[in-house]
């Protein structure tokens, strides 16, 4: 029977010791392959049901490298060693090994070991030694020849504990990092490898985890008792069953493509709601929409079935209504409260691992970073632009590379070097010269470690001084080698792309400590870690909450931060659209791409003094009674003229100005005719986090003109009051009639060049409500807007999709809940969304690929 109150998360390898006879001990955690482990000298040992007795020198091993401890371990940074044991004596010492993993008495990843009777643990890192000292010890008479429940554990930021039944007796803190774990070891109990460090006692369970178990899961375990056990490893970062994954994948798509156009909170025809889990499972005109189990007695099924639904759409596919009726026969799951409106928009590439090229802006930081070289200007003429996909156009799996790419890369790394003081800037990182081995193979791997943002592999160190030894050996000198070897540095796939270990079971695991390092500083300055980040994450302070925070502030303190933040406010609103626009000259005479970039320039201040000069809320935005105008862009706002730049104004007597939506940059957006399909849209989509399904082929989405007596507000009620078209419409176009006053390059009139008396009263009903909220004014709108959850959790998911560099899908939405919550719990500024997105699970783990 499986006892309750054993953890499965994170376990690696579990011996319980329920055969009672044999030669093998089986490997039970149910992770990976088993790594079984084979009793070298059976007659020294008592096997009986749940115990193991040592009773003479032998060894416990396993027949091969421990390869998934190993690289759990060494990935995680992490560990849990826990025995229930019964030691013969209290005189053993060496100390004498209670399991490890290692060579020799002199090298070792980890030993669990009992010196007298104390516990003694030794566990390699970077910053001990390679025999894993100083050790852990634990204090005198914590052991004797009882049943004794030993658990020895350590975080990522090197907090080591040991707990002897159930309670804790010593802490302190094991420095560095397990990223110089040796692969090559074996496993074993009751002895070291060589056979010179015998354990007598009884093993009765022996499990290793690839996290540190808390002090609660340590005296559960104890409570537990020994013979309780695990039932078998838990997938890391997988909570969902496999009914909510398909819901999720297949189904919440399938109904956001077909069925909630009609069938949502807005519009819920013949009273059928399908958005949500609470409204799906109702009843409609007598007979139950969804019978979980029974598809035969579903309605839902029913009108699939026959092509009836979607109404005067494409019926569903073959496929489609199969994955639809397994659905429903399988148990009807559904995961979470509602369906996000834009699950079928999601592209599947995105919850793929796409290996990171950095963007041009990145590429231009880091290289800046890394040498100090200027290389904007050069950059942005060779490397081809970055394309937009998902909204932004750092999006992973559209930054390909091609001949050009690589053409521009090996251009300018030779601009870069020429522009460079070589060999001043190699004694950052050796000051001997010569092509000796051990002084090149010492400056490629320091070298190396900063410009690829980790340390090299050993191949990677071979090839790089394969660049020194073959200057040398054509008679070259030792500048040209270095030269040669900063450009080849510059060009490394390694440089140009953020590479990652993604190599795993198929699992999310924790990022290691230069993952971590790399990833912060991307998000935060768009650029590679600097000296001090990169000496933090060597010391394991990333993982440290305290040592966390203290670089997070420091980040976020420095300006680049702000300089990366404008970015993202760029990349969101699309900005550099309006250095392509071309207004009808006839309507707008008064347009440039002098007032363009003004526009431009006024959001991008703006968005600075609200999120770092006054630190506000994100969601304060929309409503933010302060913009920036030049001369030329306060005459086109009807604004008086102050100063001779870009002048700060206080919008608080101009009730129709204030936040994004009310600036030239969004309003453009609308088009010529101040379009409320494009405007409503953005405001559906950007600022909603909702979206409707694309028009049919067949429908006309030429804009169509004002003329007098009909306004943009008259053209688009008829097209919300047209039967085929009303469905979507309805959901977006009100979202525009606050912002009818705006014409199409954003001044404001109260008549529309017609004479049409123009409006901004209305009404907004927000995505997952039923009662629309009506406002008198685009003021109340934006205020309206500002307050409302839905706005700021968009704000949330846009933020992150840009940290992350993909847009977030179903999958995201728990984590993201917990980003947002945890943001708003430190104001919802756009620094504490910063830390939440950093500490969260989008960024601490990574989803592997299984080998």
């Amino acid at each position: 029977m499986w006892a309750a109150g054993r953890s499965s998360d994170g376990l690696v390898v579990l011996y319980d010791f329920r055969l009672a006879k044999g030669g093998i001990v089986r490997d039970r955690s149910g992770a990976g392959q088993p790594l079984n482990l084979k009793i070298e000298n059976p007659k020294n040992v008592r096997r009986s049901e749940g115990a193991l007795e040592v009773r003479g020198p032998t060894l416990i091993r396993s027949d091969k490298r421990a390869d998934k401890v190993f690289k759990a371990v060494r990935r995680s940074g992490e560990i849990t060693i826990e025995a229930w044991l019964r030691p013969a004596n209290t005189r053993q010492d060496g100390p004498a090994r209670m399991v490890t993993l290692s060579a020799n008495s002199s090298e070792r990843n980890f030993t669990l070991g009992q010196e007298g009777d104390k516990v003694d643990v030794r566990l390699r890192t970077t910053q001990t030694s390679g025999n894993g000292a100083p050790s852990l010890g634990g204090p005198s008479r914590s052991l004797a020849s009882k049943l004794t429940h030993v658990v020895y554990t350590r975080n990522r930021g090197g907090r080591a504990r040991l707990f002897i039944n159930g309670k804790q007796q010593t802490e302190k803190r094991v420095a560095g990092t397990t990223t110089n774990w040796n692969g090559k070891y074996r496993l074993a109990l009751a002895n070291e490898l060589t056979k010179d460090r015998p354990w007598l006692g009884t093993f009765h369970l022996v499990a290793i985890y690839s996290r540190d178990l808390s002090a609660g899961e340590v005296a559960d375990h104890f409570k537990a008792g020994v013979n309780a056990r695990s039932p078998g490893a838990k997938l890391a970062g997988r909570t969902q069953s496999p009914q909510e994954r398909f819901f999720e994948r297949e189904i919440a798509p399938l109904l956001s493509r077909h069925c909630l156009e009609c069938h949502d909170t807005v519009n819920h025809k013949g009273t059928l709601d399908l958005s949500q889990k609470s409204t799906a499972f109702a009843t409609s005109k007598k007979e139950t929409v969804i019978v979980p189990g029974k598809s035969a007695e579903s309605l839902l099924w029913e009108v699939v079935e026959a092509d009836d639904m979607p109404n005067e759409r494409d019926p569903l596919s073959a496929a489609e209504k199969t994955k639809l009726r397994k659905w429903i026969d399988d148990g009807a799951v559904w995961a979470g409260e509602e369906i996000d409106p834009l699950a079928h928009t999601f592209d599947r590439r995105a919850a793929q691992n796409w290996v990171r090229r950095l963007t041009v802006p990145e590429y231009i930081e880091t290289v800046r970073s890394l040498t100090s070289v200027d290389i904007a200007k050069e950059a942005r003429e060779i490397l081809p632009p970055d394309i937009r996909a998902d909204g932004f156009s750092n999006t992973a799996y559209n930054l390909s590379v091609d001949l050009k790419h690589i053409e521009g890369y090996s251009r300018l790394a030779g601009i870069v070097v020429g522009k460079m003081n070589v060999r001043q800037f190699v004694r950052r990182f050796s000051k001997k010269q010569g092509f000796t081995d051990d002084i090149m193979r010492d400056l490629v791997a320091k070298m190396g470690q900063w410009f690829f943002r980790g340390p090299l592999e050993e191949h990677e160190v071979a090839a790089f001084r394969g660049i020194s030894t073959t200057v040398a050996s054509a008679g070259g000198t030792f500048e040209e080698a270095l030269a040669l070897l900063v450009e080849a540095m510059l060009q490394s796939p390694r440089f140009i792309y953020r590479v990652e270990n993604e190599r795993g079971d198929g699992t999310a695991w924790p990022v290691n400590e230069y993952e971590l390092a790399s990833r912060i500083s991307y998000i935060i300055w768009g650029a590679p870690p600097d000296a001090q980040l990169l000496k933090a994450a060597e010391n394991g302070q990333l993982f440290e909450d305290d040592g966390l925070e203290v670089q997070l502030k420091r980040m976020l303190d420095d300006p680049r931060a702000a300089r990366r933040s404008a970015e993202f406010i760029h990349e969101w609103l699309n900005l550099g659209r309006l250095a392509n626009m071309k207004p009808n000259p006839e309507k707008f005479p008064q347009w440039n791409t002098a007032l363009a970039k003004d526009m431009r320039a006024e959001t991008i201040a703006f968005f600075d003094d609200v999120v770092w000069k006054q630190n506000r809320p994100m969601a304060d935005l929309l409503n933010a009674k302060v913009t920036y105008a030049t001369p030329r862009l306060a005459k086109h706002y009807g604004l008086p003229v102050q100063g001779s730049g870009m002048t700060r104004y206080d919008l608080k007597s101009v009730p129709e100005r204030g936040g994004l939506l009310t600036q030239g940059s969004v309003l453009t957006i609308g088009g010529d005719e101040a379009s409320m399909v494009t405007r409503g849209l953005f405001v559906l989509r950007d600022i909603l986090r909702s979206g409707v399904n694309d028009p049919p082929p067949s429908v006309n989405t030429e804009p169509v003109p004002s003329k007098a007596g009909l306004t943009q507000r008259n053209i688009a009620r008829k097209r919300i009051a047209d039967k085929t078209c009303g469905v979507c419409h309805i959901k977006f176009e009100p979202l525009a009639f606050g912002l009818e006053k705006f014409d199409g390059i954003g001044a404001f009139h109260e008549k529309d060049e017609h004479g049409n008396a123009l409006r901004d009263d209305g009404e907004i009903l927000f995505p997952g409500t039923a009662k629309p909220v009506p406002y008198q004014s685009s003021a109340e709108l934006m205020n309206l807007l500002a307050g409302n959850d839905r706005v700021q959790q968009c704000l949330t998911w846009k933020v992150a999709q840009f940290a992350l560099g993909r847009p977030m899908g179903p999958a995201d939405s728990r984590t993201l809940d917990k980003v947002h919550r945890a943001a708003q719990k430190g104001g919802g500024t756009y620094a504490s969304l910063m830390r939440a997105i950093i500490k969260s699970d989008l960024v601490q783990k990574t989803q592997t690929e299984a080998n």
